[in-house]
Formats: structure tokens, sequence, C-alpha cells
């Protein structure tokens, strides 16, 4: 099933949440990203179909090869986008946010030529 932004916003946040902190449940998705906890019970149960994630019976999400990959490509773009446009002049808030939306719409094909431009594949 292909993903939506928001589903990918969600992957991107397990991602970072447990590169930070190990555990992730719900509560830290819904707190990291400023939604409800209804919201995230909502998407956990539509990425747990999709195949993106597992969740323990403690509660802890883990993502799958597929919900790993995702998350890891958006994440890719997000920090790579944001690294650029700081570059281009941009502040850090305002690169994080448009990298935020940028990040969701832009080719595979678009983002390999960027980062062959802006100097060798670095993110």
């Amino acid at each position: 099933m292909p993903l939506h932004e928001s589903g990918e916003d969600y992957l991107e946040a397990i991602l970072v949440l447990h590169e930070q902190k190990g555990n992730v449940r719900s509560i830290d998705v819904a707190q990291h990203l400023g939604y409800s906890k209804p919201s995230v019970s909502r998407a956990m149960s539509i990425l747990r179909s999709s195949g993106y994630i597992t969740m323990e019976r403690d509660g802890r999400i883990l993502l799958t090869e597929a919900g790993k990959t995702a998350a890891e490509s958006v994440y890719e773009r997000h920090r790579f986008l944001t690294k650029w446009l700081i570059r281009l002049g941009v502040t850090p808030e305002v690169a994080a946010e448009d990298a935020c939306r940028i990040e969701h719409d832009i080719s595979p094909e678009t983002f390999a030529c960027l980062k062959r431009h802006a100097g060798g594949g670095e993110s």
C-alpha cells in the first residue's frame, strides 16, 4: 500500500525516536508530532495493517523492514534538504519546515540529481 505524507511523517518520527530513546510507544509519537493519542492510535493501526510496523504486547512500536526502508528514505531527504537550504542562506527553522514539506513531493530522480549537484551525494 502506498504511503501518504502523514504515514511518512509517522514512520520518520518512529525512526528518530528509536534513535533517541530506543523504545518507542504511541504516546512518544503523539508528543513528538504534537498529535492527539487517538489520531496516533489510528495511524499506528493503518501502518500495522499495511506492514510498516509491528506492535509488541507492551506497546512498543517496531519498524518492519519495509517501514525502516521508508522511514530512512524520508529521513535522509529531510536531513539533506534541511542542510542544503541552510547552505543556501535559509534560517534553520524555516529550512527544517520547508524540508518537511519538500521531502514528501520530490521525486527520487530529482533528489538524486540534487544530491549529485550538491557534492557527491552527501546527506
